[in-house]
């Protein structure tokens, strides 16, 4: 294992697709929940104990080698919002074509066969993760990572947060940002045993409310 592949898998530059998503920050701009530096971390710190949560703990599953078809099966139940679920998939897509060219592997080969249209990214990323020789910690932490600094990154574009704050605020989350990622794995290796019913299915509506009224916005500066 080397751990700089997990700076090349987190690097924002890696071409996975995510700077075309906001994470549900242009919704809450708009809304008026996302105002600046403050409330943008109120916003993140829901997101990471909610649907970052959930997808850290699929992330390190199928790192850990749980079936990925079954995984995705449960991000499909744990994601009510068919935007969001056309979402996750349209960045998994992406994530697989970056993944595969970067290191190829039967199991990221696999499964783009079984998914051509994309599997769910959280799914993706752990087996991108896993043909990259990182382990499950590493896939939850770069899938909780995901999870804040999009939100973060967008705001700086739709608000024009000053970028300084924006990073303040993503370092603010740093200490909550580990306990997710230790949750996540330990539930994924509970899984091994228990099962997929023991992956977190933690909610946050307010996130699929507003990404079903989003996906029908005439004008957009984000896909999601």
């Amino acid at each position: 294992m080397t751990r700089a592949a997990l700076l090349v898998l987190a690097d924002g530059r890696f071409p996975a697709g995510g700077h075309a998503h906001s994470g549900g920050a242009e919704a809450a701009v708009k809304a008026g929940r996302i105002t600046g530096a403050a409330s943008l971390e109120d916003f993140c710190r829901g997101r990471l104990h909610t649907a970052g949560l959930v997808s850290a703990s699929l992330a390190a599953a199928s790192a850990l080698g749980i079936d990925p078809v079954a995984l995705d099966t449960a991000a499909d139940a744990r994601t009510p919002s068919p935007a969001l679920r056309v979402a996750a998939r349209r960045l998994g897509r992406q994530l697989m074509r970056a993944a595969r060219a970067t290191w190829p592997s039967a199991e990221l080969d696999a499964l783009a066969r079984e998914f051509p249209k994309g599997a769910h990214q959280p799914v993706v990323l752990g087996l991108a993760a896993r043909a990259a020789g990182l382990g499950a910690e590493d896939a939850a932490y770069c899938s909780a990572y995901e999870c804040v600094s999009g939100p973060a990154t967008a705001t700086v574009r739709l608000l024009s947060l000053d970028p300084f704050d924006a990073t303040a605020a993503l370092a603010r989350l740093a200490p909550e940002l580990d306990v997710i990622a230790h949750q996540a794995v330990s539930a994924a290796r509970r899984a091994l045993d228990d099962g997929i019913e023991a992956l977190p299915a933690a909610s946050a509506p307010l996130l699929e409310i507003s990404a079903e009224a989003h996906a029908a916005w005439a004008v957009r500066l984000f896909a999601s």
